[in-house]
């Protein structure tokens, strides 16, 4: 009966080890695309950062499982438009590049929870803003280090947007736009040049929580 018994348990300890590496290798982040299109299936992290890619050329809908995509500082003037086929994606990263508009068919990237514009010199905001509008399930964006100054009045249209980064700016006051943001909870609008005493900040009533 000892035999038998040990016998189960290694095999139990090694099904348990097996399902942990497994576990560990589906959430392995890629950096390197052609191992990614070896098994697409089983990439949930693809990392193509600070990469020249022939982007345009590339099978999207093979990434059905993925979950994060990071294009940062890859010099796009373009976004494909394939990148809608990843319906499963919860976050895009496309900081630091050279579009000025999203897709137009963005907005089909219904499971999409949050996306980084930081850096980005040539960024169309109020065209952007119009296309995000239709998504239901952001509620994180980032424009940081954009250069912006004011903000468009459709702002308001983002409904679910929960967190909104606006650090490196140049923003001289809390934009007043910002209060239609009727889900909005936490406000970082750091490294700007606005002016508030430390104290006034607790009366700013803007019913959401602002990190200056």
């Amino acid at each position: 009966m000892k035999i038998i018994y040990t016998i189960v348990l290694i095999l139990l300890t090694q099904m348990s080890f097996g399902q942990i590496t497994d576990s560990i290798a589906v959430k392995k982040e890629f950096t390197n695309i052609e191992l990614a299109l070896r098994e697409p299936e089983k990439v949930f992290r693809l990392n193509l950062s600070n990469q020249t890619l022939e982007i345009d050329s590339l099978n999207w809908s093979k990434f059905i499982n993925l979950e994060y995509l990071s294009l940062k500082n890859d010099h796009l003037t373009t976004i494909p438009k394939e990148i809608i086929s990843l319906k499963k994606l919860k976050v895009l990263e496309l900081s630091g590049n050279d579009f000025t508009v999203l897709p137009a068919d963005f907005w089909q990237l219904k499971s999409l929870e949050e996306l980084f514009l930081n850096d980005e010199t040539h960024l169309n905001l109020e065209a952007n803003i119009a296309i995000m509008s239709k998504m239901t399930s952001l509620r994180i964006l980032h424009l940081e280090n954009d250069n912006l100054n004011s903000m468009p009045s459709n702002i308001s249209s983002l409904k679910n947007l929960e967190f909104l980064y606006l650090n490196g700016n140049k923003f001289n006051e809390i934009p007043n736009e910002i209060r239609q943001l009727e889900h909005l909870q936490f406000l970082d609008i750091r490294n700007n040049k606005i002016r508030v005493p430390e104290r006034a900040t607790e009366n700013l009533n803007f019913g959401f929580r602002i990190n200056l």
